[in-house]
């Protein structure tokens, strides 16, 4: 299994899902996110930032469906998804992760079928892999 490696700037970032939260690196001066997380924003180059909450919605904007032969840790789950999804609130910012049937659910626990471009998901958290997940979004 993969764990993430976080620096100075992303820590943040994974402390907050760590806590069920979805938060985005936010320039202080001129509101403009900033992700992946980074010193400096790239908008107005001014170096003071906070980490502000979303409503941790999105929809997928793309995806894959990896089959074998893969890194062996994740051959026995295949195929599985990892979806890029666009966040709702900073449609900007896209996010990697794998859509799953409810938070800590393996890999493999959605049907390929289900995964669609344009599905509204929702983010949740896995405690045991450190690594934020999504569900889909109940209508």
């Amino acid at each position: 299994m993969l764990f993430p490696v976080t620096d100075t700037d992303g820590a943040p970032f994974w402390q907050y899902a760590a806590e069920g939260e979805l938060r985005v690196q936010t320039c202080a001066d001129c509101d403009g996110p900033r992700f992946p997380p980074r010193p400096c924003c790239p908008h107005c180059q001014s170096f003071a930032s906070e980490w502000r909450p979303t409503s941790g919605r999105g929809r997928v904007w793309s995806y894959v469906l990896p089959h074998p032969p893969l890194l062996p840790d994740y051959a026995a789950v295949a195929p599985y998804n990892v979806i890029v999804v666009e966040l709702t609130d900073h449609p900007r910012i896209r996010l990697v992760g794998n859509l799953v049937s409810e938070a800590g659910a393996a890999l493999n626990s959605l049907a390929p079928e289900r995964v669609r471009i344009g599905a509204r998901v929702q983010f949740v958290f896995d405690p045991a892999s450190g690594l934020p997940q999504w569900v889909l979004e109940r209508s």
